[in-house]
């Protein structure tokens, strides 16, 4: 039986905690905030799953720190990513970290610096980007290497929400000021926030060859209102190093939600969709004028059940490359922070490799 240790008893801490129960887990879950535990105790987990789980241990965060763990989780704030893992490895060695997306604001303070400690203590650290491990993914994956497109000519993604359900979720937050979200700067906004479309681009951008994202030109909507700054819209064009371009579009304001990506081929399509409809996440796929939907029974608990499934993968080393590796994550990060810089120059901007992890990469 596996042991983790969640840091941040908020929406996503719930979610992995019930998760890693389902699947037999020790599962200590951790805040600085009483409140924030006996909420969970008392309102979220009840609600969310039926009843109190008397087999989840609530401790307070920092008398919790060197307490050892085959996982240790962090789901805090995304500004708050970093120091808190740096502080868990200078308590402990996990066999695994991982840690909710984004990893961090667009600043990039502290990612080279993360992944250089990561691979020095010779550990497994992740980036909460679940998405790429549902089994709508895994189906497009099959249908693309089934050669349905021919050559791809574009990839388009997009992660449009109205940010109302993430408020719905967090009941005692206000509005977007009552925390990060209502700041860009803080890993907040369309373009942090809903980063699982500039992900799920990057995945399938992967999955086809076309290596990273080398260019990237964007527009954002700012909102400055009663205290915050954070963008509301997110649109970006990108080009990878192996010629493919396409485009990213993420949004708080979009109702009905639209989670999506298109990879358009010569020959074909594939679309990957979530929550396509009522419980179930989709994948259609066609030729000409014949398109085929494949619909796929989900709850939003089955993402997190996903992860705590890889997760156990990769404890039992039966995993080589991971998806939501660090690495991964961080790719993302340097597209989030290359869309801002890109807004703001109000011009194209480049991606150079070769120097790392940091925002003189971003030209």
């Amino acid at each position: 039986m596996y042991a983790i240790r969640i840091i941040g008893a908020g929406s996503i801490g719930n979610h992995l905690a019930n998760a890693a129960r389902s699947y037999g887990w020790r599962v200590t879950l951790t805040d600085n905030d009483p409140a924030a535990l006996e909420r969970t105790r008392t309102s979220i987990y009840p609600q969310r799953y039926g009843a109190w789980d008397d087999g989840i241990v609530l401790k307070d965060s920092r008398a919790a720190m060197s307490e050892p763990a085959d996982v240790v989780f962090i789901g805090t704030p995304p500004d708050s990513h970093i120091p808190l893992a740096n502080a868990v490895l200078d308590a402990v060695t996990p066999r695994v970290l991982l840690i909710e997306k984004p990893l961090a604001g667009p600043d990039l303070a502290g990612c080279a610096a993360l992944l250089e400690r990561v691979r020095a203590k010779g550990i497994f650290a992740g980036v909460g980007y679940n998405h790429v491990l549902g089994r709508n993914t895994v189906l497009a994956e099959e249908v693309l290497r089934g050669g349905i497109t021919g050559p791809v000519a574009t990839i388009s993604a997009r992660t449009r929400e109205h940010w109302g359900g993430i408020f719905k979720a967090h009941p005692w937050l206000s509005g977007p000021s009552d925390s990060y979200l209502g700041f860009s700067s803080r890993g907040g906004g369309a373009t942090g926030e809903h980063s699982h479309g500039i992900n799920i681009w990057q995945h399938f951008a992967n999955a086809v060859g076309a290596g990273r994202v080398t260019e990237v030109t964007a527009v954002l909507e700012m909102q400055r209102q009663a205290g915050t700054e954070y963008d509301s819209l997110s649109y970006a064009l990108l080009t990878t190093e192996g010629g493919l371009t396409g485009d990213v579009i993420q949004d708080v304001v979009t109702a009905p939600a639209d989670k999506s990506c298109r990879i358009q081929g010569r020959d074909g399509f594939i679309e990957w969709r979530v929550n396509h409809s009522p419980g179930h996440d989709a994948v259609r796929h066609g030729t000409g004028d014949k398109a085929e939907e494949t619909l796929i029974a989900k709850t939003r608990a089955d993402d997190f059940k996903a992860e705590i499934a890889h997760l156990q993968d990769v404890l039992a080393g039966k995993v080589s490359h991971s998806p939501i590796a660090l690495e991964r994550g961080l790719d993302t990060m340097m597209v989030i922070a290359a869309i801002f810089k890109s807004h703001h120059a109000a011009r194209r901007v480049r991606i150079d490799w070769s120097k790392g992890y940091v925002t003189d990469a971003i030209r």
